[in-house]
């Protein structure tokens, strides 16, 4: 891979992994409690509770995400970052620009999901 796509999919990396981040920090400073006497109605603390539990869920995916981001950047620092850890080809730049935490190559993603496909 050419340094330069290195450096450009390192970037993407780190931006991505700061705006999560920062997102994260707005989340933890706002009020994560549902304040039941503002709520007029069942429905509304039922509304509530959803939005409440669904933010968590979403921050749950976030932080899987900025595992996949640190790896991805551990693997740059090791030279292995590229590689598919299926078949050891080289991955594509133009895929790790557009899934920059990708451990597989188009051909042996493609497998993984015929296999999972088959299972369902």
């Amino acid at each position: 891979m050419k340094k330069q796509d290195l450096e450009e999919i390192k970037a993407i990396l780190l931006e991505q992994k700061q705006e999560l981040m920062d997102t994260a920090k707005a989340t933890l400073e706002g009020d994560l409690g549902i304040a039941v006497d503002d709520l007029p109605d069942e429905m509304d603390l039922a509304s509530a509770e959803y939005d409440h539990a669904m933010n968590f869920r979403l921050r749950g995916r976030e932080k899987t995400l900025i595992k996949k981001i640190d790896l991805a950047l551990e693997r740059m620092d090791v030279g292995e970052y590229g590689l598919c850890e299926e078949c050891g080809e080289e991955i594509t730049a133009k895929r790790l620009k557009a899934r920059p935490v990708t451990t597989l190559c188009i051909r042996c993603k493609q497998e993984q999901e015929r296999r999972e496909k088959e299972y369902t």
